[in-house]
């Protein structure tokens, strides 16, 4: 039994002799140039998308390069604000020895204004009460050569009598939470750590105004952008007029 349509089998059959040919149906033109071609973007949304990215890409990195010191002085700013708070009992080691009588020439005379001690005293100091005060001014009087060395969380100081070659030294060590919030002051801390400073604050200040950047794009969508942005600024200057007295 043949279940094919009737339609479908006529389709299929050949042309008989004589019939005429059924017109062709004609198909639409296309362009394949157009056709493929994407439309062009908008010029205004086109440069809103390239600052958006440029935008996007300084923040995050300055956020990468800041992060760890932002959370260092962050923490800092706490320990710093509640400092009474914290207990701390320094550490204070005092030790006291003698130059040998070979070395006591290299004291005589006239010295330059903060000139430091000559090398071999020097290494002897730090060998007989552990501070190195290589290179190191000191403050030099006809009695006594002193020489302080403060640094972040601790203090140490070396005093030598000039005839007798008598030394007399104390190390204090404040503990860590004491050296921490020196590195957040920049006490003592060197010239190195200097320049971190400034270049921490720098990647801080590109993060901030990117942010700010950002928070302008996408604030016709966020209706709180700008309320929160003015009551963060507002707080700040509230509390200075209203609370601190001069």
């Amino acid at each position: 039994m043949n279940s094919a349509h009737p339609a479908a089998t006529q389709a299929r059959s050949p042309l008989r002799e004589g019939e005429p040919v059924p017109p062709a149906i004609p198909r639409p033109a296309t362009n394949s140039r157009k056709a493929g071609k994407p439309k062009p973007k908008p010029q205004g949304k086109s440069m809103r998308q390239f600052w958006l990215k440029q935008f996007r890409t300084w923040h995050w990195v300055s956020a990468a390069m800041s992060l760890t010191a932002m959370l260092l002085f962050a923490v800092t700013g706490i320990t710093l604000n509640h400092a009474s708070a914290i207990p701390a009992t320094p550490v204070v080691v005092s030790k006291d020895a003698a130059l040998p009588k070979s070395l006591l020439h290299a004291l005589t005379g006239d010295m330059a204004e903060s000139a430091p001690l000559p090398e071999a005293v020097a290494a002897e100091v730090d060998e007989l009460v552990g501070i190195d005060v290589r290179g190191e001014p000191v403050e030099w009087s006809p009695e006594e050569a002193y020489v302080a060395i403060p640094g972040p969380g601790r203090d140490a100081w070396v005093s030598i009598d000039r005839a007798s070659g008598a030394i007399a030294s104390e190390r204090t060590d404040r503990g860590w939470i004491s050296f921490l919030n020196d590195l957040h002051k920049g006490r003592h801390t060197g010239s190195a750590w200097f320049w971190f400073i400034d270049a921490f604050a720098l990647a801080c200040i590109v993060f901030t105004i990117t942010g700010l950047l950002l928070l302008q794009i996408h604030a016709k969508n966020r209706p709180s952008t700008w309320p929160l942005v003015a009551g963060g600024t507002l707080a700040p200057i509230v509390i200075i007029i209203l609370f601190l007295h001069t």
